[in-house]
């Protein structure tokens, strides 16, 4: 009865009898230290967009990040996706522009830290992604033609302070686009060569604007970080910060869970792609994930060695090295970072899974991949263990 009561008073105090008096190994402490975001490297630069740390750009950027204008429908801005109230992505399952899309919206929160963009890696810089969806029926819906327009109509002083004067537009229709309608991309054709190459420089110019100010965007030091700080000063205080089913998910995570295989790091991802298993939102329709997006990122004119981009030659690596035909990239999708990941169901890059819970359990039974093959194993959790890791998914 005695011990019993000790053991109760522990719990009461934030402790577990399986913690308590379990010291971290000196691995696991490496571990530790390595997902804290002080640990976080400086960003990657950008060879392909000479603009990225100006602070005009960032400005400018900004303006338009939010412009609404910038759409078919004038409705539709970067926001609308990339909610700074909703850690810079929607809340939705799949995105909503001006139509409908296929995945959910990724957060922008350091996004550029990695060598690919988008769930499948379509785009190879900020600057890039931020222009596909302007251009995208189902997102902004907007031609290029037009949003020089709009640059030349709102922001002319600010654009041409940073990159150049705007291209004659008087004599030239209102819409005009390699993509989009049949009339855009007439109208687009009707255009001579210098006149394309200009818009589309100006199309370019907006992207790295908009990516100057995507990086400035910062995670702030949380729960994780204060936790991890305790625990590596040995300061005794670190039992005030997580409970104790949040010390033991943190075990999960680094442990037998297998989550630090692809979640590591301060930002918790690798920045690369994996197949897991994830059922295709529609029965019967598997999206092929990376596998379909080497060749968009290759053909694409907006990449490191495309003809907008700022890159002396040798530095777009990993776009020349690029693995074209790697089977284990059919269904694979790129590892988000958790940082703040409870605050941003659903999960999965269309919004597969509604819960951290049901996130837990889709690893744990590691079903098989419709299209191409899981990377994983089935993991023996107990319903405990679920529900500790699902507790400190929601410290991160």
């Amino acid at each position: 009865m005695k011990r019993a009561l000790i053991l109760l008073g522990l719990l009461g105090a934030g402790l577990s009898g399986a913690l308590a008096g379990e010291a971290w190994t000196a691995g696991q402490l490496a571990t530790l230290k390595s997902m804290q975001l002080n640990q976080l490297a400086p960003a990657r630069s950008d060879p392909s967009n000479r603009y990225e740390d100006t602070a005009a750009a960032a400005q400018l950027g900004k303006r338009l990040f939010f412009d609404a204008r910038l759409s078919a429908n004038g409705k539709v801005s970067c926001a609308s996706c990339h909610d700074p109230q909703r850690q810079f992505q929607d809340g939705r399952a799949l995105s909503q522009g001006v139509g409908s899309g296929t995945r959910r919206a990724m957060p922008l929160v350091e996004s550029g830290r990695g060598a690919w963009l988008f769930w499948d890696g379509r785009k190879d810089s900020l600057w890039a992604q931020a222009l596909g969806p302007l251009e995208d029926a189902a997102e902004h819906g907007g031609n290029r033609l037009a949003y020089a327009r709009l640059v030349g109509q709102y922001y002319q002083r600010d654009y041409e302070a940073l990159f150049a004067p705007l291209p004659s537009m008087q004599a030239l229709p209102a819409n005009a686009a390699p993509g989009g309608t049949a009339a855009e991309r007439s109208a687009w054709q009707a255009l001579s060569e210098a006149q394309r190459d200009a818009l589309s420089r100006v199309f370019a110019n907006i992207g790295k604007a908009i990516a100057a100010y995507e990086k400035t965007l910062h995670h702030e030091p949380g729960r994780l970080d204060a936790y991890l700080d305790a625990t590596l000063r040995n300061s005794g205080a670190a039992d005030a910060v997580l409970t104790a089913p949040e010390q033991r998910g943190l075990r999960l995570f680094i442990g037998k869970g297998e989550c630090i295989s692809c979640h590591a790091g301060p930002l918790q991802t690798d920045h690369a792609f994996h197949n897991t298993g994830v059922a295709p939102r529609v029965a019967g329709r598997p999206d092929l994930g990376r596998a379909q997006a080497v060749a968009k990122v290759l053909d694409d004119e907006f990449n490191c060695l495309g003809p907008y981009s700022d890159a002396l030659p040798g530095a777009c690596q990993e776009l020349e090295f690029i693995s074209r035909a790697d089977p284990l990239m059919v269904g694979a999708f790129k590892t988000p970072s958790l940082r703040q990941v409870g605050l941003r169901p659903p999960y999965m890059h269309a919004g597969q899974l509604a819960t951290l819970t049901d996130v837990v359990r889709h690893y744990a039974a590691a079903p098989a991949a419709l299209a191409g093959r899981s990377e994983r194993q089935p993991l023996r959790l107990s319903e405990q263990e679920v529900h500790d890791l699902v507790s400190f998914l929601g410290v991160l």
